[in-house]
């Protein structure tokens, strides 16, 4: 009788356990490309973004401007867990999640997001942290050279839990613009137009550097500008083919499209500026890289290569644009151009998708509809949709944006002394320099 019952045990477990693999979620493969995307995406702020920010100021800032990058890189780690993920990407209502990931509470080892069905959500949470890290760094090259540093801590914190989360909701976590049918495969609206904006009203806000249009405010060191945007163009991989959220045919065809991008939009940018100017700068080239990957980011899962190179060679000539003659008109100091490449990057990609989505690329959903479609497939109306989601974003990180700088000036100001501007933020703010 104990045999027959142990004999009958082990055949139900053998039974039982393909059973269990088929239930199981998590892939393996599509795990481990979660796992380098997040690294890849970090590795666009630290050292990426930093480095780029840190050559393009003047020597006196380099320190200074590093320091708000890895500053921003911590808080908003830490806000994230907190509070920001759960505000985001759990289902509340149409304007912002609920708190059931409060602190990450109830997440378990083998839980995973509607999202990402085949990655632990431990992983995408950290995914999307790098978003919600790389978001507000973004901002800090529109106040370069003369943001307090207190002052750029609260307002980082409270932009990230009063305007990112909010608008990452509305896109990518069940909320109202996404539910209307607006695209953005990986933040041309909640990264870029949402950056850009916010740098643009930073700059008014703040107002020009001393010194701007009368002295030298030529960057400090172009060679850290440029490996810093070569870790940012490597790291966009991550940030666009990590979005598709599978090691797939999708995911392959995203990093393409972000690379050819990219390399249009740095050609482009360079030819205009060389016919402008009658040289080609390695400022102009860096930047150009820049607006490809940008524009491409809305994008990058739904459109084909050839649609990436007509992208990217129309972002770099908007961008080059944007940064130089309509910031001239408009007279406003956005130090590093965030508004001329982001913002307006991330608006031509944002209204791109509605021109080159195609079911081709994109695919179906799990309901058997596609997963996105523009003008190539006949769906016209998918560039007003894109451009409704561009305006609302735009309309509500400006007035947000604003209204927390006014208040953080109110409390402790936002700009450091004059005395202190002219003699560098590193030793004023942080009592080091770059010897």
């Amino acid at each position: 009788m104990t045999k027959f019952k142990a004999g009958a045990l082990g055949a139900l477990l053998l039974l039982a356990a393909p059973a269990l693999a088929a239930e199981s979620k998590i892939d393996t493969g599509d795990t481990a490309w979660m796992l380098v995307s997040t690294a890849l995406v970090l590795l666009m702020t630290l050292p990426g973004l930093a480095l780029f920010y840190a050559g393009m100021v003047r020597r006196k800032n380099i320190l200074a401007t590093t320091a708000q990058t890895l500053a921003t890189c911590a808080l908003m780690s830490v806000l994230w867990v907190v509070v920001g993920y759960s505000l985001a990407f759990t289902e509340g209502g149409a304007f912002l999640g609920d708190l059931s990931r409060f602190m990450l509470m109830g997440m378990g080892m083998t839980d995973t997001h509607a999202l990402a069905k085949t990655v632990p959500e431990a992983i995408f949470m950290m995914f999307q942290m790098t978003f919600a890290i790389i978001t507000p760094a973004l901002i800090l090259g529109a106040a370069a050279d003369r943001m307090k540093f207190s002052a750029m801590l609260w307002f980082m914190g409270l932009w990230m839990l009063v305007v990112y989360a909010p608008v990452a909701h509305w896109v990518w976590g069940g909320g109202f613009l996404g539910s209307a049918g607006v695209l953005d495969f990986a933040g041309g609206i909640v990264v870029h137009i949402n950056a850009g904006i916010a740098g643009l009203v930073t700059a008014l806000v703040l107002g020009k550097r001393l010194g701007y249009g009368t002295e030298n405010l030529a960057p400090h060191n172009l060679t850290l500008s440029v490996v810093g945007v070569s870790l940012l163009w490597v790291g966009w991989f991550g940030f666009n083919a990590g979005s598709a959220a599978a090691a797939d045919a999708r995911a392959g065809m995203a990093m393409t499209a972000t690379h050819v991008a990219a390399a249009t939009a740095a050609l482009s940018w360079m030819f205009a500026e060389w016919l402008v100017n009658k040289k080609p700068s390695v400022l102009g080239i860096v930047s150009g890289a820049v607006a490809g990957l940008g524009t491409i980011t809305p994008a990058s899962g739904f459109v084909t290569p050839g649609a990436a190179l007509i992208i990217g060679a129309v972002a770099g000539v908007v961008c080059f644009w944007a940064s130089t003659s309509l910031k001239r008109k408009l007279g406003y100091d956005d130090s590093l151009d965030v508004f001329g490449v982001h913002g307006v990057g991330g608006v031509l990609g944002t209204l791109a998708t509605g021109v080159f989505a195609t079911v081709a690329v994109a695919g179906l959903n799990d309901k058997g509809e596609p997963n996105g479609s523009g003008l190539v497939d006949g769906n016209a109306a998918q560039i007003g949709t894109q451009a409704y989601g561009a305006v609302v974003v735009i309309v509500y990180c400006a007035a947000l944006t604003y209204i927390i700088l006014k208040v953080i000036d109110a409390v402790i100001g936002l700009r450091v002394e004059a005395d202190e501007e002219r003699e560098g933020l590193d030793l004023v703010l942080h009592g080091e320099q770059v010897h």
